[in-house]
């Protein structure tokens, strides 16, 4: 498993992977997104439900399918010690300048869970922006994961984050593909 790097917020562990699929996956994966109906009705978390985003939801018998699907399975399993998730939720988050995205957790207090986001571009330029941004508990921002072209980030649902909206200078969207996970044992 192509670990590029690790880190923790307050003990919260987050893995950035790179390498697990070719591009020509990810090229594919985009090119699907393109042309795909997303849906303005994501919001973030409660008090920001004036501010939805786009995002497209994907059946799971749809997500096990995609090339991303069991490098996902492979990393959660590398990233916990071995234990067992199961995907409960698959979409596909998109993004353009000017849209407000706000932090939030994927998980509710005292609730296991991870999630994994794939960033899904055939190229990126770091002017572009678009990073997700991990803060911790006094809402700091503690750590930064660029959105390189097929690079997987696994964390701990319960760590706030945000993703960036692209910068003005960037014409393309930004995809993050997410998987949600909760223990299989739940």
């Amino acid at each position: 498993m192509p670990l590029t790097r690790a880190t923790q917020v307050e003990g919260r562990p987050i893995r950035v992977y790179d390498g697990l699929v070719a591009l020509p996956h990810i090229k594919r994966l985009t090119e699907a997104f393109l042309g795909a109906n997303f849906v303005r009705d994501e919001v973030a978390r409660p008090g920001t439900s004036q501010f939805r985003h786009w995002a497209l939801n994907i059946p799971l018998e749809t997500a096990a399918e995609l090339a991303v699907y069991c490098p996902t399975l492979t990393a959660v399993r590398d990233f916990d010690g071995g234990e067992t998730y199961r995907i409960y939720r698959c979409y596909c988050n998109h993004a353009a300048y000017g849209d407000m995205l706000f932090t939030h957790t994927d998980a509710q207090p005292n609730q296991r869970g991870l999630t994994a986001l794939w960033y899904v571009a055939p190229e990126w330029n770091v002017e572009w922006g678009g990073e997700t941004l991990f803060y911790d508990s006094s809402m700091d921002a503690v750590a930064v994961v660029t959105p390189k072209p097929g690079r997987l980030v696994v964390f701990d649902g319960g760590i706030t984050h945000v993703g960036r909206p692209p910068n003005r200078i960037c014409y393309a969207p930004r995809y993050t593909l997410a998987f949600k996970l909760e223990p299989a044992s739940t």
